[in-house]
């Protein structure tokens, strides 16, 4: 019981780190502003749901998709550093917040949106994505595989819980405060970018070397 209890908190305290919902809900403030309370908890929901099935479809086949594709963990940081790092761009010029969004098109935009960039890859990237399958490769009994699909979604539910409070933070900051707090998300997101992309390609170029 202990070894699972373990375990769980692992599983747990690693997702929510990698996840980091605190760091994805400036963006969904930015991306959402245009819709009202009701189409902003929808596309929460919808970026939640796509990324807990995303999480748990690559914990259970990831491993197997990667060598079939050919794919390596660290081509996969350099794709998401360069998304995150164009997300900044649009964030520092407060591009996203010029987002109009029309009725007879919001139920379009929520589904662009909350599929990409929210779940993919701002809820689950490349870390949450390979920490489910490492996790699920150190699961070697069915009570932990089903400890560490139940850690994964409360993560979920607390990311649907925090996204959805976002909607009384805008209404605090009102216009000029989610303008200014667009432009310094999107510094640290730029930043975060780079990370991504250096994290990537140095063991690559290291690999190249030897």
């Amino acid at each position: 019981m202990s070894d699972l209890l373990t375990f769980g908190l692992l599983a747990f305290t690693s997702f929510f780190t990698l996840i980091n919902p605190l760091g994805t809900m400036p963006i969904f403030m930015t991306m959402t502003a245009e819709l009202d309370n009701e189409h902003r908890t929808r596309t929460a929901k919808k970026a939640s749901i796509a990324a807990f099935i995303t999480i748990v479809i690559f914990a259970f086949s990831g491993q197997v998709l990667f060598n079939f594709f050919g794919i390596s963990v660290n081509s996969f940081r350099i794709v998401g550093g360069v998304i995150f790092f164009l997300m900044g761009m649009d964030m520092l010029q407060a591009r996203l917040g010029k987002v109009k969004v029309k009725e007879s098109e919001v139920h379009s935009y929520i589904n662009d949106i909350s599929i990409t960039p929210l779940a993919i890859p701002m809820i689950c990237g490349p870390g949450a994505l390979t920490n489910a399958i490492v996790l699920m490769e150190d699961a070697e009994s069915l009570e932990k595989k089903m400890v560490l699909v139940l850690s994964i979604l409360i993560v979920m539910i607390l990311t649907y819980l925090i996204l959805f409070s976002s909607s009384k933070i805008i209404k605090v900051l009102g216009e000029t405060g989610n303008n200014v707090m667009m432009r310094l998300m999107g510094l640290i997101v730029m930043v975060i970018a780079v990370e991504f992309f250096f994290s990537g390609l140095k063991p690559i170029v290291a690999e190249m070397m030897n």
